[in-house]
């Protein structure tokens, strides 16, 4: 369960410490003195310029993992303020991510730039293959215009020394829906209302970890607190983090002080079916294609950027809200909370009143942590209803649509079927969608599925695992599945 880099360990520590002060007699004091005991006087400064800063950053950290935005932040509020104020909150904030604002670089802007490289050669090939004009020679070097460049990138492969480069910035560059960028102090800003899908891109790949989901961990164990009936929703990518089963997971959330735990792997047989239904009624209307649905941040997407591609989504609900149907149906009362790798799933969460809360799977490690639990230790616990292979397989790439497929075939209606996967949203894919909505057709298949992350879920933004482990993990939870059963 080992962090795989220096922000998760951090972001690991700390939030280990904010359940640890949860679970003393302390709360908010404990919560305060995080930063101090993390950074003690005169220790080592591992990573800012001075312990000042860095526990400024912590602080920061700390005020995410509370659940309050950073944005909103005046400096002044105590740290103890801010832990009293998330075991009073009713329902977690509607954006779900937040920019530490201490931490973020400030990037320069993303740009092409041309480097010291420059040899500023006499057949000036740079100058020739810019379009714009935007490459003037001063001083025996070249320079580029950036009220003129298009980024275009020409120059970058026309230059024979590899003296011209692209400047990019990681938060900006990662996001598909150009949701994010530089404010006026020169941190990043998220558009929220109008372009983020909360695919959590930019939060994976800022180096300086400057981007961060804002934890539900507390709204959670307060609730445990009050004696609710608390039910972890397990989706079957977070058995790809693990070495040990899902009956060990189960058994170690129990005694988190979690009532239950299901399988969403379940809620996906039932997204299956009635996908494959739906997929037979729009091939018999003659449809073009079909795209899945069970991506939180593909939805938001089409709700955002590709509203003319709707029509072709499918109307099947994902496999959480199946879940937490099901749960809130058996005990109406009850906390339900999906424990997953998605950040958009916090979205999707606020969005279906059987949702109460969301966990990632970082949160998970570290929940396990403060309770001192060795996975490898715990007994299994069976779970009351067991999932099929196909659900199982939900978060990898292919996985929904051979779920489908597989499903088809028992319907013996797998010939309509021609599955198209795309393997991770960006510009590009972005681009293709939307000529797919344009035209009415997609070439490539009649069936589309569709992936925020690469890899699927099992690359989801708050896993801490090598994808290729976490792969290899969940192939052998699937195999000891049952094959999908159409029920009725």
């Amino acid at each position: 369960m080992d962090s795989i880099n220096q922000i998760l360990a951090l972001k690991k520590e700390i939030m280990t410490r904010i359940i640890e002060a949860f679970m003393s007699d302390d709360f908010e004091n404990n919560v305060q003195r995080i930063p101090y005991v993390m950074r003690p006087k005169n220790c080592e400064v591992p990573y800012r310029c001075c312990i000042h800063k860095e526990r400024a950053v912590i602080r920061d950290r700390i005020i995410a993992g509370l659940g309050f935005s950073i944005e909103n932040d005046d400096e002044i509020t105590l740290l103890s303020e801010y832990a009293k104020k998330a075991t009073q909150r009713k329902e977690p904030d509607r954006e779900t991510l937040t920019v530490l604002q201490d931490a973020c670089r400030g990037c320069v802007p993303s740009r092409v730039h041309v480097t010291d490289l420059c040899q500023g050669c006499v057949a000036r090939p740079c100058q020739g293959s810019c379009k714009f004009g935007a490459i003037t020679v001063e001083n025996g070097k070249s320079k580029i215009d950036p009220t003129k460049c298009k980024n275009c990138g020409m120059c970058i492969q026309a230059c024979p020394y590899s003296a011209i480069t692209r400047i990019v910035v990681p938060c900006e560059n990662a996001c598909p829906a150009d949701a994010i960028r530089k404010d006026e102090s020169g941190h990043a800003k998220i558009n929220f209302e109008e372009k983020c899908i909360s695919c959590a891109k930019c939060l994976a790949r800022c180096p300086f970890g400057a981007i961060h989901e804002k934890s539900q961990i507390v709204d959670i164990l307060s609730r445990m607190k009050e004696g609710k009936k608390v039910v972890a929703m397990l989706a079957p990518a977070v058995i790809g983090q693990f070495k040990e089963t899902a009956g060990q997971i189960k058994t170690a959330l129990l005694k988190c002080g979690f009532k239950d735990v299901v399988e969403v792997a379940h809620g996906a047989d039932i997204t299956t079916r009635l996908e494959a239904k739906e997929f037979i009624e729009r091939m018999e209307k003659n449809d073009s294609f079909m795209t899945t649905s069970c991506c939180a941040a593909w939805n938001e997407l089409v709700k955002k950027h590709i509203p003319e591609i709707k029509k072709f989504v499918s109307d099947t609900h994902t496999p959480l809200y199946y879940t937490a149907e099901i749960e809130k149906q058996k005990s109406p009362d009850c906390i339900t909370v999906f424990v997953s790798p998605c950040a958009t799933k916090r979205k999707e969460g606020l969005d279906n009143p059987n949702v109460d809360y969301v966990m990632n799977i970082q949160e998970l490690n570290s929940l396990f942590d403060a309770y001192k639990i060795n996975l490898s230790e715990c007994e299994e616990t069976p779970f009351e209803i067991e999932s099929s292979r196909q659900g199982r397989a939900f978060p990898l790439t292919t996985g929904v649509a051979s779920a489908v497929k597989d499903a088809l075939k028992l319907m013996g209606k797998e010939s309509l079927v021609n599955p198209y996967v795309i393997s991770g949203i960006n510009k590009q894919t972005i681009r293709d969608l939307k000529k797919f909505a344009k035209d009415g057709a997609c070439s490539s298949g009649n069936l589309i599925e569709i992936m925020s992350c690469e890899g699927g879920c099992v690359g989801g933004p708050s896993t801490f695992c090598m994808p290729r482990n976490a792969v290899k993990q969940i192939k052998e939870y699937v195999d000891k599945g049952n094959d999908i059963q159409m029920e009725e």
